[in-house]
């Protein structure tokens, strides 16, 4: 049984020292006839939500299993597209997420799966911002991530008209292409019916002109 480690989030089995888990995505090959597992450390008493879903190979489907870090098997589906589960609470400790593609022997299969934990707030922590921030300086924040989010969707909204003022001079370089060829065509092809028209007018004169003079020289 494989096990990968992603950033700090996906922790191995028997970690001592747990950190503060936070949402997670990962996007993996998992070969024919191979099982891959991940261990996410939890916190005691919070909620963790496991989503995933197959994006690619034949079938789009895998085996999924999640198991807690006392052994115990909590979800067991088999040949999956798709799914999502919420463990609630969640005891400490790494659970085990497995991905099994052990029915296939030649397709392998791109698996995407997130991650999502929502943990509880000790005594320390405050409830709000308003506990630690004055309400003037609370403004000041909402006031700059507003015009983040907004300087961010200007430059997407600009980004965006690039892309199609470049597909529109493609677009347009294309059709006069065409258009210029379709004329050269018309000019070529008429040139060659006036050249076949000519061509045979030619032959039938010619072929008069010697049953004529065969008729004057009989008489």
């Amino acid at each position: 049984m494989a096990s990968l480690l992603v950033g700090l989030l996906l922790l191995p089995l028997g970690t001592i020292a747990f950190v503060q888990p936070q949402d997670s995505e990962l996007t993996f090959l998992l070969p024919a006839g191979r099982q891959e597992c991940f261990y996410q450390t939890a916190l005691y008493n919070g909620s963790m939500e496991v989503e995933y879903q197959v994006i690619g190979g034949a079938g789009l489907d895998v085996d999924f299993s999640l198991t807690t870090p006392s052994g115990i098997l909590l979800i067991m589906e088999r040949r999956r597209s798709d799914g999502v589960h919420t463990v609630e609470p969640t005891e400490v400790g790494d659970y085990m997420i497995c991905f099994d593609n052990s029915f296939s022997t030649i397709s392998e299969k791109l698996v995407f799966f997130e991650l999502i934990f929502d943990n509880p707030q000790g005594d320390e922590e405050p409830e709000n911002w308003s506990e630690v921030v004055e309400p003037d300086e609370l403004l000041d924040i909402k006031f700059e991530d507003i015009k983040e989010s907004i300087e961010g969707m200007k430059s997407k909204l600009e980004r965006s008209m690039q892309m199609q003022t470049l597909i529109r001079a493609f677009e347009a370089r294309d059709r006069n292409l065409q258009e210029s060829n379709l004329d050269r065509v018309n000019l070529w092809s008429a040139v060659n019916l006036g050249v076949m028209v000519s061509v045979a007018f030619l032959q039938v004169y010619l072929l008069k002109s010697l049953f004529d003079d065969k008729r004057k020289i009989r008489t």
